[in-house]
């Protein structure tokens, strides 16, 4: 059987670490072919998977955010949850370099055991916080694999309508369960550089095709027009930034996880710059018809280049769908007692039932748009925002504590009150605006659309007009 080897240096080993990588021989150089396509850890490698990550299909639903908040809102809270993501990724960052400086001080070996957000929090905080940690990194992460699997079933229709978008979901499941062959962040180099090329080519289609476009006949750009929408699509942008909830197994696979602080917010940067464009230009050509239609792709008219984004969008989702799923398949292979199996075919046949649940739940609701904003609203809050801040003011609570810290307040809050009331903020913020008025909205959005168009819908947000081919057919054969 193949077997993998997990590169994981010491939390002290930096420049050095990385010379003897690229001396190890022909299977370990950085001149082979697995060396360039397999074995990733450089501080550009993290770049790509963190900026793959963030942006996946959440690209083809802030047009519909921008619709229910406005055009200014849409742009002003991208910035803003962008930045607060980037200081809780950053927060995080710190917790997993204390705990790792702790633990490698009582000779813990991390050789073959990847270091999760639930074990620096159990091990700074204690057993309580280890399940929080657990119960709510797990949950966000099922949900958002099962995000992944709703979007390629809604982009692949504007190609092939000849089958449900429910059929589509139980084919793409399939497929993205390939995803349990790919042991660790390590193992994504070469696919975290294409993912987000295919992403950055999508986004610039998406801003092209609606500026060559132009403006509907009798455009309307009312949003926001009620509070339900507002916070519905302010809890998408959420959600969308929220994306560093796989951050200490990033963190763990790099050579110097010191850097990942200046990483992840060089990578949040990119993300404006395909974010931005392409929802205010498609918001600015549409409008109000995005209400009614939470994917980009079904305004644009049928082309060759919408096929083409359509056929990356769903290749970048395949591996954003593997992206999500790898913390989920460490924490299940830790469960199984075969964390620490070299073997990838008994790895993968170990995680593979962690991915029937997510094809049975993307079934059941496949309400793409809106599930993301609840998702946001439940999940997100509280994994990627309000518990890191917490568990930082804890973990440094103590005048010991803070004396001994890893790693001192950044240069722009030189101080630790400062800190306390940067994170202070980052609470009360996103738990009265994010959880509170956004579970609020998202949950009657959801309702509302569950109520519309039931469970186990086969065709969500289809044209009435626009039954599948293949149905069409069975009804003529019953006729004859």
């Amino acid at each position: 059987m193949a077997e993998e080897k997990e590169i994981v240096p010491s939390f002290n080993e930096t420049t050095e670490h990385e010379e003897k990588e690229e001396k190890k021989g022909d299977d370990h150089s950085i001149f082979s072919v697995k060396s360039l396509l397999w074995h990733g850890g450089s501080v550009y490698d993290a770049w790509f998977t963190c900026a793959s990550n963030q942006v996946a299909q959440a690209l083809l639903t802030i047009p519909y955010s921008f619709s229910q908040m406005g055009m200014l809102s849409g742009i002003i809270l991208q910035i803003f949850y962008g930045l607060l993501g980037c200081w809780t990724a950053y927060l995080i960052s710190v917790l997993y370099m204390e705990y790792r400086s702790r633990k490698e001080k009582e000779d813990a070996n991390f050789k073959n055991h990847v270091i999760q957000w639930f074990e620096v929090l159990d091990g700074l905080l204690g057993p309580y916080w280890k399940a929080a940690g657990l119960a709510f990194n797990c949950i966000f992460l099922l949900f958002a694999s099962v995000i992944q699997l709703i979007a390629c079933a809604s982009n692949i229709y504007y190609i092939n309508d000849k089958l449900y978008k429910r059929t589509w979901t139980c084919i793409f499941g399939a497929c993205c369960a390939t995803s349990v062959f790919i042991p660790s962040f390590h193992n994504y180099r070469i696919w975290s550089f294409l993912g987000l090329g295919m992403t950055t080519y999508t986004a610039w289609y998406l801003t092209i095709a609606a500026l060559v476009h132009g403006q509907v006949e009798g455009v309307t750009h009312r949003g926001p027009t009620n509070m339900v929408l507002y916070f519905t699509g302010a809890t998408n942008i959420l959600y969308i930034f929220g994306g560093h909830a796989v951050t200490v197994e990033i963190m763990h696979a790099m050579w110097k996880p010191q850097k990942f602080k200046y990483v992840y917010l060089l990578a949040t940067l990119y993300v404006f710059t395909l974010t931005i464009p392409s929802a205010a230009s498609v918001y600015w050509a549409f409008g109000d018809q995005l209400l009614s239609h939470s994917n980009a792709f079904s305004l644009l008219p049928r082309s060759a280049w919408r096929d083409v984004a359509v056929i990356l969008m769903l290749i970048h989702q395949f591996l954003v769908f593997g992206f999500v799923c790898v913390p989920l398949y460490f924490v299940w292979e830790k469960v199984a007692g075969m964390h620490d199996t070299k073997s990838i075919c008994l790895r993968a046949l170990c995680r593979l039932p962690v991915v029937i649940p997510i094809w049975f739940l993307a079934i059941i609701f496949p309400f793409f748009g809106p599930i993301n904003s609840a998702v946001g609203s439940l999940l997100v809050s509280f994994t990627v925002y309000i518990i890191p801040a917490l568990a930082h003011m804890l973990t440094y609570k103590s005048a010991s504590a803070r004396k001994n810290a890893v790693e001192m307040p950044p240069f722009f809050l030189p101080s630790w009150t400062a800190m306390y009331a940067a994170n202070t903020f980052v609470v009360i913020w996103v738990f009265v605006v994010g959880f509170g008025w956004g579970s609020w909205a998202s949950m009657t959005t959801f309702i509302k659309q569950v109520g519309t168009m039931g469970l186990f819908a086969k065709c969500y947000q289809c044209p009435p007009s626009a039954s599948p081919t293949i149905s069409k057919h069975l009804k003529l054969r019953g006729k004859m």
